[in-house]
């Protein structure tokens, strides 16, 4: 086989990564782009590597049973939604699968019965958080290239794996409304105003990015970043939105000259109402509706009514009996500890970021919890012997790290520490594997239960109860 040869009549076998299928060639596997598990294709070999193969399906000469009608115009370009064209009830048996695979070839584990995977009540219009980008000059497609559309300013999502290079949204079903109105609301006014949308390779222009949050409130925040201060023509959009949007309860806009679109370090001006919106939960014991302050800033699970389905989870694995020292690591803005706290004597937690901290202590005063306790700073260098020795052993510790996992040392003290119980929840099952590796020498998996917050991606949440051998 070289690159460039078609090969028919083969069969595609499963899910991958980033909305690729695997398929075999002579016991080869082929990363497979076009197709959906349960199809057979005529591929054409676009890389060779000594591993595995990577093609795409230039025709499909048997459908699958398990495809799906993608509802969106941007699906095949956008990478935001790749397996809108498997069936649902088939995309949660892929994910269910991935945790087990994850867990026994990486994490070389025995797992208990793996329990079925909470499915998303909502499978479109499920996030409370879009971030959309402007562009000098947007992204074309195949076909408008050759019917030599002109190019033109744009504002909407990076093509995958291609960061200088944005596609224009024309409408996008992850956000409830107002949310595609108000993208286009702006990107109309900013064409109509003449207002200089950003080049992200010369690095000039003005409008850098758009940021819409919604809450199950019904409030809804708008931060509207650019790369100096204009008010001619930020005032203009802000107003513009500010009348013509009532449901918008927190206008912002953040100046940044920087090389990049992050904002963490710099000023976020609210221009008009409130500078933070709030989601609600219900309490896992049944008392007080909690509430949580969602700034510009703060990390909010990002499928507000899934998110409550996960930490009821985690609250119910960890089996509380009401006496309980409780340590909740990467609390963020304290979302798990505030949520467990009516259920046992004291909960501590410990992030990273200092600003989550600072939310997460006004969470707590927010939902009247006077039983929990937040420290900031690097949890490698935070969680050791002298922490535990000042603020107390956990008899239980909910630990709900980053992609990337817990750091080793993170893991050692937990070994040290020897909580009755530990429950991991993870957003990527093959660290959570890794990391459990090296917790199996005192710790056995008690309970699995994968989650589902991303419908049509292959992301996969996953909770796991450990107990001390």
């Amino acid at each position: 086989m070289k690159k460039g040869d078609w090969i028919k009549g083969v069969a595609v076998e499963t899910m991958a990564a980033e909305g690729k299928c695997i398929a075999r060639l002579d016991g080869q596997v082929v990363f497979l782009t076009g197709a959906a598990p349960g199809d057979e294709v005529t591929l054409e070999i676009t890389k060779i590597k000594s591993s595995f193969l990577e093609a795409r399906a230039v025709e499909i000469t048997r459908y699958s049973p398990f495809r799906d009608q993608p509802f969106c115009e941007h699906f095949g370009g956008c990478g935001g939604c790749s397996w809108q064209h498997i069936q649902y009830a088939q995309q949660l048996a892929y994910k269910q699968q991935q945790v087990i695979d994850n867990l026994e070839r990486i994490g070389g584990l025995t797992l208990p019965p793996v329990r079925p995977i909470l499915p998303s009540s909502q499978t479109r219009h499920y996030r409370n958080r879009l971030d959309f980008t402007f562009t000098a000059s947007r992204w074309l497609t195949k076909e408008e290239m050759e019917q030599t559309v002109p190019f033109a300013p744009g504002l909407g999502y990076h093509m995958p794996r291609a960061y200088d290079r944005v596609f224009d949204v024309k409408n996008c079903y992850l956000q409830p409304s107002p949310s595609n109105d108000i993208r286009l609301a702006v990107r109309q006014y900013a064409i109509d105003h003449q207002i200089p949308f950003f080049d992200l390779r010369k690095q000039v222009g003005f409008l850098r990015t758009l940021t819409i949050r919604t809450a199950n409130t019904g409030e809804v925040m708008v931060i509207l970043q650019v790369t100096y201060d204009h008010m001619e023509w930020t005032g203009g959009i802000l107003a513009m939105l500010a009348e013509k949007f009532p449901a918008i309860t927190s206008l912002n806009y953040i100046v940044n000259g920087k090389r990049n679109d992050t904002f963490a370090d710099l000023d976020v001006v609210c221009w008009k109402g409130s500078p933070v919106i709030t989601e609600t939960m219900p309490s896992p014991a049944g008392g007080e509706t909690l509430k949580f302050r969602v700034g510009p800033k703060s990390f909010y699970q990002t499928n507000s009514e899934q998110a409550y389905r996960l930490y009821h989870t985690a609250w119910e694995m960890a089996g509380f009996r009401g006496d309980e020292h409780v340590y909740d690591l990467y609390t963020g803005t304290g979302t798990i500890a505030n949520f467990v706290a009516s259920s046992v004597k004291s909960v501590v937690g410990l992030e990273y970021v200092e600003a989550a901290i600072a939310d997460a202590k006004v969470n707590a005063a927010l939902n009247g919890v006077t039983n929990a306790s937040f420290f900031a700073g690097d949890m490698k260098d935070l969680l050791n012997e002298s922490f535990l020795a000042t603020h107390g052993r956990p008899d239980v510790v909910i630990t709900d790290p980053p992609r990337a996992g817990m750091h080793e040392d993170v893991t050692r003290v937990l070994l040290e520490a020897a909580p009755e119980r530990i429950v991991y929840v993870s957003c990527n099952p093959a660290t959570q594997a890794r990391d459990l590796k090296l917790l199996d020498a005192r710790y056995q998996i008690d309970a699995v239960q994968p989650v589902d917050m991303f419908p049509h991606t292959m992301h996969v949440e996953n909770v796991v109860r450990l107990v001390r051998r």
